[in-house]
């Protein structure tokens, strides 16, 4: 069974032949294919299409796993390329695929794909989150005045808050489009399953949940061993993630807990890095840094810059609690990292965040309900090293282990593709 991965970054298994460093996104990759890899009694032969620069693009038929190399350039992510189709076209000939299986639907490449393969029976679409719902999404909670601002990046970039929301809808429109074309998606969510069979009735859906990054499968979180009063939040770049409701919440913690302290993974919008960056904020980095400074948060919030995932697993251990506030989400791997790692879990309820976790086993709130994000830290603070938290935290940690077991998840995998090629 030849199948053919298409990936929105390179895998391990390929970069390290061709001396490209893989980002801190995406780790499921490296496990499952690591277990393709290592199973020779699957009968699956993979190949790989894997979005790179221009220096790495090209075929590569010479390593251990077949690849192809192309450029769909994220800073254009709305545009439909036409030539990545002609492309894949010449490619697919030589790889010959009984399965196309593309992981997400973000990227014009996508549609590249499922147009170039042509054989929606074949084509199986794995669904991380959707452009097209979190396009709805984009300007919740921000006020009319900051959504409205321009700096003198976005006239640069042209890419402020309403061009960055037009920007959504437009990747949403290339990503339904996509998914009508695949016979076959896989999802892990009632909110992922509501969407595509809307855009898709006629897809098969696949229910199959995601494995997560290995390190996270070992260790547990300690009470005794974290900072008191801290939250850890993976992401907050873009309006999408919450951190302007959040630090806004975080005012009114701060009077009940003035030790509190905010840490944030991921790039870094507030113009830390460089005077540079300082100089060429973006609208939203603008009001983040608003917020802290009204706030007098700033001694209560650091932006820890993009984490490796053993740096992410030291920063969830060293919490008092992971906080994820997203507007919008389908299932939030952090959410299955902090749960597997048996700490306290706040979470908006967005999307498919009730299929990864129940108010038994953390703390959810309305997304845009701030004195309810409010209560639910003071809520988790004053549980402290009491056995209802402790117990919480195990019924989640069970639940984690369960949703993000490897060996089913892989097991499933196969079963998938196994059932596509028989129909």
């Amino acid at each position: 069974m030849r199948v053919l991965w298409v990936c929105n970054q390179c895998i391990p298994a390929i970069a390290k032949n061709l001396n490209i460093e893989v980002p801190n996104k995406e780790g499921w990759l490296t496990g499952l294919s690591e277990r393709i890899l290592a199973d020779k009694e699957s009968g699956i032969e993979l190949s790989v299409f894997f979005n790179t620069d221009y220096k790495h693009s090209g075929l590569y038929e010479d390593y251990d796993i077949k690849s192809y190399g192309y450029c769909d350039d994220a800073e254009m992510a709305w545009e439909y390329d036409y030539h990545l189709e002609r492309d894949f076209h010449g490619v697919l000939d030589k790889f010959n695929p009984d399965i196309v299986h593309i992981f997400g639907t973000e990227y014009p490449h996508t549609l590249a794909m499922c147009k170039a393969f042509g054989n929606p029976s074949r084509i199986l679409i794995g669904i991380q989150g959707l452009c097209s719902v979190y396009a709805k999404h984009y300007f919740d909670g921000l006020p009319e005045e900051v959504i409205d601002s321009t700096t003198l990046r976005d006239r640069l970039k042209k890419d402020n808050l309403k061009e960055q929301k037009k920007n959504f809808e437009l990747r949403g429109v290339n990503e339904i489009e996509a998914i009508k074309l695949a016979g076959n998606v896989t999802g892990r969510t009632d909110w992922d399953k509501k969407y595509t069979s809307e855009y898709n009735p006629d897809a098969k859906y696949h229910f199959m949940n995601e494995t997560l990054r290995s390190v996270f499968y070992e260790g547990s979180w300690d009470y005794e061993k974290c900072e008191k009063h801290s939250l850890f939040a993976s992401q907050g770049d873009y309006p999408i993630k919450g951190l302007h409701v959040l630090l806004r919440a975080l005012v009114e913690i701060k009077k009940e807990f003035p030790d509190v302290k905010l840490y944030v993974a991921g790039n870094k919008i507030t113009g830390e890095d460089s005077l540079k960056k300082k100089i060429l904020i973006g609208s939203y980095g603008k009001y983040i840094l608003k917020l802290i400074k009204e706030g007098d948060l700033e001694e209560n919030v650091v932006f820890l810059g993009s984490l490796n995932a053993s740096e992410m697993k030291e920063r969830y251990l060293r919490s008092n609690a992971f906080i994820s506030p997203s507007m919008m989400e389908n299932s939030p791997n952090s959410v299955g990292e902090a749960m597997l790692l048996s700490m306290p879990v706040i979470t908006s309820d967005v999307g498919g965040v009730r299929n990864l976790l129940s108010e038994e086993e953390g703390f959810i709130y309305p997304s845009l309900d701030e004195k309810a994000l409010v209560g639910s830290v003071r809520k988790c603070f004053s549980e402290n090293g009491s056995e209802a938290q402790k117990t919480m935290c195990e019924k989640a940690a069970a639940k984690a282990r369960i949703t993000h077991d490897a060996d089913t998840n892989y097991r499933r995998l196969l079963e998938i593709y196994k059932s596509i090629i028989n129909d």
